[in-house]
């Protein structure tokens, strides 16, 4: 009698655990319902009655981003905010246009992994491992090459030619996020304390506010 309580005990448990990650879609689409007032993880389902092919398209992708920015880069997304059709699809889009010598800034997708081609230039590509080898792993992409950055961790991309270039990136969710490190860092709001920044960065006071300035 025991054992047989132990093997159901186990049985459960690995149920529970095979359990623990997102659920298949349980119909053909839920696309999602923008107006909606009740609060999902994701977006609740339009009627399908009233889905029209218009939920399931975007156009734009071919007009270039403005890149007349500090950092030389401009993301167009193509997310459920465009496309409501990808709602519970698990997957997303981005164009990302780089001015000469421009920078995608290093930034984290905590809900997504990113695969990235290179649609037209040159970029230089990286991503940082997790502690406490925090290993740079890079490389120099050109027309037509792809790239994985894994998810959560820390990347970025920066033009490396005197033209402009530009990428076309997935992702592995409808709604990856994004944290971009400098801006989370030295741009929140309210500021993170300045003796904490000092203390973590181990430079001088008067560094931390002037960064905390340009943000």
């Amino acid at each position: 009698m025991a054992s047989l309580l132990i093997f159901v005990a186990l049985i459960t448990l690995s149920s529970s655990l095979a359990m623990a990650a997102d659920h298949s879609t349980l119909q053909d689409f839920c696309v999602a319902e923008s107006n909606s007032k009740v609060l999902l993880n994701g977006f609740p389902c339009k009627n399908p009655s009233m889905v029209q092919a218009g939920d399931f398209y975007f156009s734009g992708l071919h007009i270039a981003g403005n890149t007349s920015n500090a950092a030389g880069s401009r993301v167009t997304p193509v997310a459920t905010t465009q496309i409501p059709g990808l709602n519970t699809l698990g997957i997303s889009l981005v164009r990302i246009d780089y001015a000469p010598w421009g920078i995608n800034p290093p930034h984290t997708h905590p809900r997504a992994t990113e695969i990235l081609t290179v649609i037209e230039g040159s970029l230089e590509v990286g991503f940082v491992t997790s502690n406490p080898e925090n290993r740079l792993i890079s490389k120099i992409l050109n027309k037509g090459d792809v790239f994985v950055f894994p998810i959560g961790l820390v990347h970025y991309q920066r033009n490396v030619g005197n033209g402009n270039a530009m990428a076309i990136a997935g992702l592995s969710s409808q709604n990856p996020g994004v944290i971009t490190i400098a801006n989370a860092v030295f741009g929140s709001k309210p500021d993170i304390s300045t003796d904490i920044l000092v203390k973590a960065l181990q430079v001088d006071k008067s560094v931390i506010s002037k960064t905390q300035s340009k943000f």
